[in-house]
C-alpha cells in the first residue's frame, strides 16, 4: 500500500479533475475502512525522506485535518476519535512525527511541527504524552541547526494549542530557557533565531510567573530588545511582534523599559523596512488601547482599588511620540486611496495618532495644530493630505470646547478643498475628515454645533457634488452625509434642517447606486446605508417623500429577482444588492409604521412586499436571507394581528431559518423574528407554536449550533408564552427543565475571560426573559397555580445571581422584574417563599437605590407586587 499511498497523494493534486476526484475518493474510502492504518500511512509518508515533497506535505495536511476542525462540534468528534485509538498506533504515529523534525526537507519538518502541536493540544490536557516536552527540549541542544529550528517551531505551535494551566511551571521555565537561548545573539543560525523569536511570541502567555521575577523579566526583555536590532528583517519583525504582545499582556511591568523601547521603536519607524516599522507603531497603538481601557474602567480614579494602575506612558511620551507619528503621515503610497485593503506606515501612523488623541484628550491639540497649519496649503499633495489626515485623526478624544473653535475655522477650508483640490487622495481624506467632524461635533448632545442654518446648505451642496466624484471620494462623501443626518435624529417631530434638501439627497443617493462603477470600493453599500440613515432620522414633514420611495425600492428588488443565468461573480453582487434593498425596506417599514396616518397608507404595499421577501428566500445567500428576515420582522410589528394572513406561506421559511445551523446568524435573526411575530399576532400564533417550540427545543439540545443563538432562544420562550398565555401549559414540561439546567450553569461563573462573562450575562438575561414571559403569560389565568412547583427554583436562581455579584445592569433590571412577575402572578401562594428569599429584600433594596433609572423603575414595581403577595 505504501507505494500506492504516495501515488494517490500525488494524484490528489493533479491538474486533471477526473484523476484528482478519483484519488480523493480513494483517500476517503481508505480513511473510512481502516482509520488506524490510514493515519499510520500518512505519518509514514510524511516522515520518509525518499518520498516526493508534494506527497509528504499533503500527507501531513490530511493528518492535521484529521485532528482539528473549525466547527466546535466537529472538533470535539475528532478529538474523541483520536483519544479512542489504540495506544500502540498513537505511539507509532508520534514517534514518526518526532523523527520527521530532523528531516532535511523544510516543508516536511514544518508540517510535522504543526501536527505534533495538534496532538499535544489533545493529549496534554488529558495527562497523556508527558514525555513530549522533555523529548523536544533534548533536541534543542543538538546539531544540525535545522533540527533545532524545527523543534523551536514545534514548541511555539504547542504553546498556541495548549492553555497555560496544562504545563507545570518547571516545564514552562525549561521551554522559556530553550526559546530565549535560541533567540540569543550567540546563536549563529538565523533560521533558529527566527523560529525561537516566533516561539516566544506564542509562549508569552505561559510566562506570568517569570514576568513577576525582576531578574528573569529583565533577561527576557533584554533578549527581545536585542532581537529588534538583528541584521535579519524577519527576526526584527518577529521581535517587535513580541513587544506588541508584551505591551498588552504585561503592561503593568513595562515602566523600567519604556524609555529604551521608545528609542528602539522610533529608530525602526524612521529607518527600518515597512513590515518592521508597522510593528513598531503597533506597539504604541497597543499601549494606547491598554490605557484607554484602564481610564474608561476606572475613570482616572486610582485611589488604590485598581488592579492595574495607569502609568500614563502615552502622556509622558507625547512630546517625542507625536512628532514621530506626524512624520509617518508623509509616507503615503500613490494609490492607497484606491485600495480598500491598503495598510502602510502613513495609515498605521494616523491610526495610532487617533488612539493617542483618545488616550490624552486635549493635550494632543497644541502638538498637532502647528503641523496642520504648516502643511495644509502646501503645493505638494502629500503635505496637504498628511495635514488633513492629522486633523481628522484628533477629532475624537479632545473636548468639544477645545475642538469646535478650530473646526469652525477649518470647515470652509475643508469644503473648498473637497470641491477644488486637484488631487483625489486629498479629496478622499478631506471627505473622511468632514465625516469625523459631523460624527463627533454635531448632534443634540452638544451645546453648540458646528452646523448652522447658514452653513447647512453649503455643506449639502458640496457633499452632493462630491458624490459625482471618483468612487472612493463619493463613498467618503456618503459617509459624511450619513453622520450629518444622524446628528438630527433627535430633533423631534418638528422640521429638521435637512428637510428642505431631503428630496435632493434621496435623488443623489439613488443615482449613485446606478453608477456603472457603483460596485467599486463600497460605493453602492455606502449609498444605501446613507439613504437608510436619512430615512431613519427624517421627520413627519418628509413622510410623503419616504412613501414615494417604497414602490421605487420594491421595483429595484423585483428586478434583482428576475435576472437569469448569472456568473458566480454577478450572482454574488446580486445577492449583496438584494440584502441592501431588503435592509432599506426594513428602515422604511419601521419609519412609516411608527405613526398611524402613514402606516394606514403604507400597508397597501404590504402584500406585494411580503411576496418579494418570500422570493428572496429562494436565493442561496445568507446575507440576503438575514436582511429579508429582519424586514419581515419589521413588517409583522407594523401589521399587528393582520400578519396572520402571511403565516401559511411564510411558516416554511421560518422553520428553515430555525434549522439553519451553518449560517447561525440567520438562525439567531429568525429566532428574533419569531419574537416579533408573537408580539404582532398574539394568540393567532397558536397554530404554529407546536412546530416552532419543537424546533427551538431541538436547537437548544444540539451541540452543532453556535452558542450565541441559545440566549435569544430562551427569550423567545418568553415571547411565545406572552402571546399564547395559558396555552403554553403543554410546553412547560419541556421548556422548564431546559431553563433550569441552563440557569444552574449560568448562576456561577468561574470564568475569568471577558468574553465568557459577557456570554454568561446574555444567557442569564435570556433565561430571565423566558421566566418573565411565562409568569406574565399565565397572569389572570385560572391555571396560574401550575407554575407554583417552579417558583422555588426561580427564586433560588435569583438568589444565587445576587450572591455572585457579577450581574451587569441589563441582567439586574430583568432579574428584579422577574421577582415582580412571580409575585404578581402567583400572589399570596408564593408569599412565604418570597419572604425567605434574599432577592426580595437585599437585592430589591439595592435596585431601589440604583443609579440606572430603568432598574429603579422595575424595582419600584416589584416592590408593590411583593407587598401585595406578602400582605394577604
Amino acid at each position: 500500500m505504501a507505494m500506492e499511498v504516495t501515488q494517490i497523494l500525488l494524484n490528489a493534486q493533479a491538474v486533471d479533475a477526473t484523476v484528482r476526484n478519483h484519488a480523493e475518493e480513494n483517500l476517503k474510502q481508505f480513511q473510512e475502512q481502516n482509520l488506524p492504518s490510514f493515519l499510520l500511512s500518512l505519518s509514514g509518508e510524511l516522515g520518509d525522506d525518499d518520498k516526493p515533497v508534494e506527497s509528504r506535505k499533503l500527507a501531513g495536511l490530511i493528518l492535521k485535518n484529521a485532528l482539528d476542525a473549525k466547527e466546535q462540534h466537529r472538533k470535539f468528534e475528532l478529538v474523541q476519535r483520536w483519544l479512542s485509538l489504540d495506544s500502540p498506533v498513537k505511539s507509532q504515529i508520534k514517534t514518526c512525527l518526532l523523527k520527521t523534525l530532523s528531516s532535511p526537507v523544510h516543508d516536511a519538518r514544518s508540517t510535522a511541527s504543526q501536527v505534533i502541536a495538534k496532538i499535544a493540544g489533545i493529549e496534554l490536557p488529558h495527562k497523556q504524552w508527558p514525555e513530549l516536552i522533555g523529548s523536544l527540549l533534548s533536541n534543542v541542544h543538538q546539531l544540525p541547526a535545522h533540527t533545532r529550528q524545527a523543534t523551536l517551531e514545534t514548541l511555539g505551535y504547542m504553546c498556541e494549542e495548549v492553555s497555560a494551566d496544562v504545563v507545570d511551571q518547571d516545564q514552562v521555565n525549561k521551554i522559556l530557557t530553550a526559546v530565549i537561548q535560541g533567540m540569543n545573539s550567540s546563536e549563529g543560525n538565523s533560521d533558529v533565531r527566527l523560529a525561537a523569536t516566533r516561539a516566544l511570541y506564542n509562549a508569552l502567555g505561559f510566562a506570568q510567573a517569570n514576568f513577576t521575577n525582576d531578574m528573569e523579566r529583565d533577561y527576557i526583555m533584554r533578549v527581545v530588545c536585542e532581537a529588534t536590532l538583528s541584521s535579519e528583517e524577519k527576526i526584527r519583525q518577529a521581535a517587535f511582534e513580541c513587544l506588541v504582545s508584551i505591551s498588552s499582556t504585561y503592561y503593568d511591568k513595562l515602566a523600567p523599559y519604556i524609555h529604551d523601547i521608545f528609542n528602539i521603536t522610533a529608530k525602526a519607524v524612521r529607518e527600518d523596512e515597512e513590515p518592521v516599522a508597522l510593528q513598531a507603531i503597533e506597539f504604541w497603538s497597543s499601549i494606547c488601547d491598554e490605557e484607554i481601557d484602564i481610564l474608561e474602567e476606572y475613570g482616572g480614579d486610582f485611589s488604590g482599588d485598581s488592579d492595574i494602575p495607569c502609568f500614563y506612558f502615552i502622556k509622558q511620551a507625547l512630546p517625542v511620540l507625536v512628532p514621530m507619528l506626524l512624520e509617518t503621515l508623509l509616507k503615503q503610497e500613490e494609490d492607497q486611496d484606491q485600495d480598500e485593503g491598503a495598510w502602510n506606515i502613513a495609515m498605521a501612523g494616523g491610526t495610532c495618532l487617533g488612539l493617542v488623541a483618545r488616550t490624552v484628550g486635549d493635550d494632543i491639540v497644541p502638538l498637532v495644530m502647528p503641523f496642520i497649519e504648516e502643511n495644509i496649503a502646501k503645493p505638494d499633495w502629500r503635505q496637504r493630505e498628511a495635514a488633513t489626515y492629522a486633523f481628522g485623526s484628533i477629532l475624537e478624544g479632545p473636548s468639544p470646547d477645545k475642538l469646535i473653535p478650530l473646526v469652525n475655522v477649518a470647515l470652509n477650508f475643508m469644503l473648498s478643498a473637497l470641491m477644488n483640490d486637484p488631487n483625489t487622495h486629498v479629496k478622499d481624506t478631506t471627505a473622511w475628515t468632514l465625516g469625523r467632524m459631523f460624527e463627533f461635533l454635531h448632534g443634540s448632545t452638544l451645546e453648540t454645533s458646528i452646523i448652522t442654518q447658514e452653513n447647512c446648505q453649503q455643506i449639502i451642496t458640496v457633499l452632493l457634488h462630491s458624490m459625482k466624484d471618483v468612487p472612493n471620494v463619493a463613498e467618503k462623501a456618503c459617509g459624511a452625509l450619513y453622520f450629518l443626518a444622524q446628528g438630527y435624529e433627535d430633533v423631534g417631530p418638528s422640521s429638521s434642517p435637512l428637510t428642505p434638501f431631503f428630496q435632493d439627497i434621496v435623488q443623489a443617493l439613488l443615482t449613485l447606486t446606478h453608477r456603472d462603477d457603483a460596485g467599486e470600493s463600497r460605493l453602492c453599500t455606502a449609498a444605501y446605508e446613507t439613504l437608510n440613515e436619512a430615512v431613519r432620522c427624517s421627520t413627519e414633514d418628509t413622510a410623503p417623500m419616504v412613501m414615494q420611495l417604497v414602490p421605487l425600492i420594491m421595483m429595484e428588488l423585483h428586478q434583482t429577482l428576475e435576472t437569469q443565468k448569472l456568473s458566480s461573480d454577478e450572482r454574488e453582487k446580486k445577492n449583496e444588492l438584494q440584502g441592501l434593498l431588503c435592509g432599506c425596506l426594513q428602515v422604511i417599514i419601521q419609519k412609516l409604521g411608527s405613526s398611524e396616518p402613514t402606516k394606514y397608507v403604507f400597508m397597501q404595499y404590504a402584500d406585494q412586499m411580503m411576496g418579494l421577501f418570500l422570493r428572496v428566500f429562494a436565493s442561496r445567500s445568507a446575507t440576503a436571507h438575514e436582511e429579508a428576515m429582519l424586514a419581515i420582522g419589521a413588517l409583522a410589528y407594523a401589521a399587528g394581528p393582520d400578519f396572520a394572513k402571511y403565516m401559511p406561506e411564510f411558516y416554511k421559511y421560518l422553520e428553515m431559518g430555525l434549522q439553519n445551523f451553518e449560517d447561525y446568524q440567520v438562525c439567531a435573526i429568525t429566532v428574533g423574528v419569531v419574537g416579533d411575530i408573537c408580539r404582532a399576532m398574539e394568540d393567532k400564533m397558536l397554530p404554529y407554536c407546536d412546530g416552532i417550540m419543537t424546533q427551538l427545543l431541538k436547537d437548544l439540545s444540539s451541540n452543532q449550533l453556535h452558542r450565541s443563538v441559545k440566549p435569544p432562544i430562551f427569550s423567545c420562550f418568553g415571547d411565545i408564552a406572552l402571546a399564547i398565555g395559558e396555552n403554553f401549559e403543554k410546553y412547560l414540561m419541556y421548556a422548564m427543565p431546559m431553563l433550569q439546567s441552563a440557569a444552574e450553569l449560568s448562576a456561577h461563573t468561574s470564568a475569568a475571560d471577558d468574553d465568557m462573562i459577557e456570554y454568561t450575562n446574555l444567557l442569564r438575561n435570556g433565561i430571565l426573559e423566558a421566566y418573565s414571559g411565562i409568569f406574565q403569560g399565565f397572569k389572570s389565568s385560572p391555571k396560574t397555580q401550575i407554575l407554583m412547583p417552579y417558583a422555588p427554583h426561580v427564586l433560588q436562581f435569583l438568589d444565587s445571581l445576587y450572591m455572585e455579584k457579577d450581574m451587569d445592569d441589563v441582567v439586574s433590571k430583568t432579574a428584579i422584574g422577574v421577582i415582580g412577575d412571580l409575585a404578581d402572578t402567583l400572589g399570596s401562594n408564593a408569599g412565604p417563599l418570597i419572604q425567605q428569599s434574599v432577592s426580595s429584600k437585599d437585592f430589591l433594596s439595592e435596585c431601589l437605590s440604583s443609579h440606572d433609572h430603568l432598574t429603579k423603575e422595575s424595582a419600584e414595581w416589584a416592590k408593590l407586587a411583593i407587598n401585595r403577595a406578602i400582605s394577604f
